[in-house]
């Protein structure tokens, strides 16, 4: 009888159940071995020799590696991703377009909250360029009102190195002189590196610990128009955080008074057409298209076909401190996206003609597993503060804005107000300064976790713009343009108007080819199959139902046998452990029998066992065995005595 089936033979006789199952691992891979259609394990049974079964071993081992590696090959080339590429002519819709002036309020109006900043700011200018002693002293004893302990508290200082190497820090305001730790110097982020220059003097200010005097940071500036520049500006924010939100809305620009002229597609609008939207740095900005009404759309291509605007941006109204340069500010984006436009905004020029071409661009990235992107942020766990649609900035930015409420104890006034929490200002928190440097920097080190916690935005619009500039208006039509322009906004200027004063731009499609890009898996799961079947047959002649018998043996029947071979072993050791466990008391309760003498009676003998068992007496308990008597060992006499008593019966008989 072949081998294969007097090993079918006796599986079938040892097992209750049907199937290649085998009480041994050993049988069941020759069995499998013998039926499998796998060409190599077969010829590793029935090949004579053992130079074949290891040549056959070696080469079915070699198949499977190659395999397992071409395997995981397409396991990981299934994760990558291809950028498809379409163009396509279509109506397109009109994005979203919100304009600021650079300026963010009036200065006639903001100015005399700005009071003691104003001087304090001029004082400095003055010092900085005469350092004799008395004549500050002289200049700073005449102002009007003293400076507020804030203003103190972040003095402006100039650092000048010393012969020896070390640097000297001159407050510029009280003429103080201290020597400062090198490593105490920052330009913000970075410890400064040390000039080759002993000559090289910097402009900065000084930051200290309210709680703690003696921890204290200067922050310089490579130039010191900078420096002034980010010391009013962070006193600036102090004050307009005490302002309330209608309070700093009648300060700026109304949009009767901003929007000049309007013109989209051909037809004329004008300022209701826009929406107002409040930035913390640039005040009243206007939006157009932002989605509140119906959602306009671009039919044709082209300048006429686009929006064309004019602003009035008032340039004698220009905060000189806060704002060094003219004109506005402009960001398209889509409805539902919150406008960083402090960020990613454009800058027009007044006195010129800015026309911007647009190009949209769709992307959509696949997310996990092919990609770290998010759909909505709804997996992010930092909250939106915007309550607009997610992005990165976005994530970054309340990230950063709850890290602030939750060290310092307030929000920074740049970004949206967490419920709960309050602006940061001066006679609340006297210290948010030096807590909110020390945290900028380290979430600019990401030491926040915040570039870990945000991820990208798995879809996104974006407008690839091309800018052109002329000079507007012309100078032969200067004169009329402004005159109309001057008599038509005579109730709300009441003053006419220069070519400074406007700024002239307009927004369209270049054309209307739309171009998307997705990301696409390069294989998909039939794809994925069928390379690995490919491979399957290629080094081992196997298909799928061949694999499915292979994880039906090597993984099922397997551990079938080894489960049925120690269960048998953990019974049998089951059993005896009980059997051990009830025979010791029934030891114990004979023991407590032998010890009793009246348990061996003359109806129960002890037997073979139990006399071994018996207790052995004591020598002092031992009876003593009686004399004999002598008198018995006498066989004669008493052999005549039973005579004479035989000889007497037999007379009386």
């Amino acid at each position: 009888m072949p081998l294969g089936k007097k090993l079918t033979k006796k599986l079938k006789k040892n097992l209750p159940v049907t199937g290649p199952q085998a009480p041994t691992v050993y049988e069941l891979m020759q069995w499998y071995c013998l039926t499998t259609n796998t060409h190599g394990c077969r010829r590793i049974v029935v090949s004579n020799g053992r130079l074949r079964r290891y040549i056959w071993i070696l080469l079915t081992l070699t198949a499977v590696s190659l395999i397992f590696w071409q395997c995981s090959l397409l396991i990981m080339s299934y994760y990558s991703v291809s950028i498809s590429i379409t163009v396509t002519f279509q109506k397109l819709v009109f994005p979203a377009v919100t304009i600021c002036n650079l300026n963010p309020y009036k200065y006639s109006k903001i100015r005399p909250h700005l009071a003691s900043l104003e001087e304090e700011t001029t004082l400095y200018l003055q010092d900085l360029f005469d350092f004799d002693g008395s004549n500050v002293r002289r200049r700073r004893s005449a102002r009007t009102q003293p400076a507020t302990d804030f203003l103190q508290s972040i003095p402006l200082v100039k650092l000048e190195p010393t012969e020896k190497g070390n640097l000297m820090a001159y407050e510029i305001g009280t003429g103080k002189v201290r020597s400062v730790d090198p490593r105490t110097v920052r330009t913000r982020t970075q410890t400064v590196v040390r000039s080759s220059n002993p000559t090289e003097e910097t402009i900065g200010f000084r930051l200290c610990d309210q709680y703690n005097k003696s921890d204290c940071m200067i922050y310089t500036f490579s130039s010191g128009v900078f420096a002034i520049q980010d010391w009013y500006r962070l006193h600036y924010m102090n004050y307009l955080a005490n302002m309330s939100m209608e309070e700093k809305i009648q300060m700026g620009y109304s949009a009767e008074e901003f929007i000049v002229m309007c013109k989209y597609d051909g037809i004329s609008c004008d300022y209701r057409n826009f929406t107002l939207f409040h930035h913390p740095l640039y005040g009243n900005c206007y939006t157009f298209n932002g989605g509140q009404d119906d959602v306009l759309m671009s039919s044709m291509g082209g300048q006429s076909y686009g929006l064309q605007v004019v602003l009035y941006i008032d340039d004698e109204e220009y905060n000189p401190f806060l704002v060094t340069s003219t004109g506005a500010k402009i960001l398209i984006h889509h409805q539902d996206e919150y406008p960083f436009i402090e960020e990613i905004g454009t800058e027009i020029q007044p006195a010129a003609e800015t026309n911007i071409g647009m190009q949209l661009t769709e992307s959509s990235k696949l997310s996990s597993p092919y990609s770290d992107c998010t759909m909505d942020g709804s997996n992010i766990p930092v909250t939106n503060l915007f309550n607009k649609s997610y992005s990165l900035n976005i994530c970054l930015h309340s990230c950063f804005q709850r890290a602030m409420v939750a060290t310092c104890g307030c929000a920074h006034y740049n970004q949206p107000l967490p419920d709960g929490s309050q602006y940061c200002d001066q006679e609340t928190n006297p210290n948010w300064v030096f807590c909110f440097f020390k945290l900028h920097e380290k979430f600019l080190q990401e030491e926040l976790g915040c570039r870990q916690i945000c991820r990208e935005a798995c879809s996104s619009k974006q407008w690839s713009l091309t800018g052109s500039i002329a000079n507007w208006p012309a100078a032969n039509a200067e004169e009329w343009m402004l005159r109309v322009l001057s008599w038509e906004m005579g109730d709300i200027i009441k003053r006419n108007l220069t070519r400074n004063d406007l700024v002239s731009f307009g927004v369209f499609y270049s054309d209307l080819n739309f171009r998307s890009l997705s990301e696409n898996p390069s294989n998909s799961i039939v794809t994925l199959l069928s390379n690995m079947g490919g491979q399957l047959g290629l080094w081992l002649s196997c298909s799928m139902v061949c694999v499915i018998e292979i994880v039906e043996v090597f993984i099922i029947d397997c551990s079938w046998v080894f489960i049925r071979q120690h269960w048998g072993k953990l019974k049998k050791k089951w059993a005896q452990k009980k059997e051990s466990q009830v025979q010791q008391p029934a030891r114990s309760q004979e023991r407590k029998s032998y010890n009793n003498s009246v348990s061996l009676g003359d109806e129960d003998p002890p037997t073979f066992n139990t006399a071994l068992q018996l207790p052995v007496p004591r020598p002092d308990q031992v009876p003593r065995t009686p004399p004999p008597n002598y008198n018995t060992l006498r066989i004669q006499h008493a052999f005549v005595q039973g005579q004479e008593h035989s000889e007497d019966d037999i007379e009386s008989f």
